[in-house]
């Protein structure tokens, strides 16, 4: 417990000094996005491919990979059902409502939980192949479909592969499948540029925290805090019984699994909900009052789990 308590004040120091340099104007507007960008393109997929390119893969995509499906598809049905029966908001928005419920931040806040409460980057890796492989194709294919009469699924289900996450963590699990060894020339790089991928994107998710204020006047409260609870206080229950009573995997795994299940809606929720301009107000409002409550969320689990 103690060992968790410690990676959480780590992970608040990183977050706070990131917040600091945009509140004090020792950085402007363009250097969040620009630490993303690296995070996204450079820092991330290097320490993603490091880590897959060593790992069990029986350990890293049996059992975890059916908890986060199964608690991404139980939640966001559960917003589908609460919109139509009593929102009824159109059907983009409701997808957008349904992906702030159950798509987590595995990139930005998933990598330093894994590597600072978990001990490990490859309890994240599987959440981030199932989002990004399979989630987001279905997803963006939906809200293209709904607000779009020119459809181009080709390209949005080719999207995923485009991205150099995905890329990394897939090379990785080819080089962990055929065991091919790697020489220290190719590791030692690749392991230094992914060490610095944990500050990165801490540093940019302080800074974008600077000037946030949710549940304006106008925004669309009740779908917010809906979503909101469910991400936070669902997600996490439904990944626990999956892991503990009907997968019974090991103690260990199912604290990862749910965990993984408390981490915050995913940045990218608001930015597929500007691409198509739906559901705008409940993404970027979830994404930072799931960020706060995941923190006594996680560390409540951890208390009960370990």
């Amino acid at each position: 417990m103690i060992q968790i308590l410690t990676g959480f004040v780590v992970i608040a120091f990183v977050i706070g000094v990131g917040y600091i340099m945009r509140r004090s104007g020792f950085v402007g507007d363009e250097a969040r996005p620009l630490f993303s960008r690296t995070a996204l393109y450079v820092t991330n997929p290097a320490l993603l491919f490091t880590v897959l390119a060593k790992a069990d893969l029986h350990e890293v995509f049996s059992g975890p990979v059916v908890v986060a499906a199964g608690s991404t598809a139980v939640v966001a049905g559960l917003f589908i059902l609460l919109s139509r029966i009593f929102f009824r908001r159109d059907i983009a928005t409701t997808t957008v409502g349904a992906m702030a419920s159950g798509y987590v931040n595995a990139n930005n806040i998933g990598i330093p939980v894994a590597v600072y409460v978990l001990g490990s980057a490859t309890y994240v890796a599987p959440v981030i192949l199932l989002q990004l492989v399979v989630i987001t194709p279905v997803v963006l294919i939906v809200l293209d479909a709904a607000t779009s009469e020119r459809r181009n699924f080709l390209a949005i289900a080719s999207r995923p592969f485009r991205n150099p996450i995905t890329v990394a963590s897939l090379v990785g699990v080819l080089i962990a499948a055929t065991e091919v060894p790697l020489p220290d020339a190719v590791l030692a790089p690749l392991s230094l540029l992914g060490g610095a991928a944990v500050p990165l994107v801490l540093m940019a998710f302080g800074m974008s925290l600077h000037g946030s204020r949710p549940l304006r006047r106008g925004s669309d409260r009740v779908s917010t805090l809906v979503a909101t609870g469910i991400k936070a206080i669902v997600m996490p229950i439904v990944a626990f019984c999956l892991a503990h009573f009907v997968l019974g995997l090991a103690d260990h795994v199912v604290f990862a699994s749910v965990v993984m299940a408390a981490l915050p809606t995913a940045q990218n929720v608001f930015l597929y909900a500007g691409r198509y301009d739906r559901g705008t107000t409940i993404a970027r409002d979830t994404v930072l009052l799931s960020s706060v409550a995941s923190v006594p969320v996680i560390i409540a689990a951890s208390a009960l789990l370990t």
